[in-house]
């Protein structure tokens, strides 16, 4: 049975508890194929972060969140729970960035 990416990503925020669910704010989460050409990531957050938005931000697009499917099973191969576990990983790693949480926080944190 195939691995069903989209599932995957829509179970980690399903788990997540209602607080942190509610204060999740415009923001768009998408699996895309592959990471822009010559970069090497798992996950991006484009936007502005929770803790630093002012009322000016009321104006903005939505905030992105890119889930890269091709890095991630090619890391993880067929194994289903390998791949859960990463996914997991990285979209709890790219909402702590909007939540305002900087790489530096989540290695201190040992969340990295």
């Amino acid at each position: 049975m195939p691995f069903d990416f989209e599932r995957a990503v829509q179970d980690v925020l399903d788990s997540l508890p209602k607080q942190f669910r509610d204060a999740i704010s415009n923001v768009e989460i998408v699996v895309e194929d592959e990471p822009p050409p010559g970069s090497h990531l798992l996950g991006l957050y484009q936007g502005v972060p929770l803790t630093k938005r002012t009322h000016w931000y009321s104006f903005a697009l939505p905030d992105k969140i890119s889930i890269y499917r091709g890095p991630i099973e090619r890391m993880c191969g067929d194994d289903h729970e390998r791949l859960n576990v990463e996914v997991r990983h990285v979209v709890l790693h790219e909402l702590a960035h909007h939540f305002g949480i900087s790489d530096e926080r989540l290695e201190e944190l040992g969340r990295y």
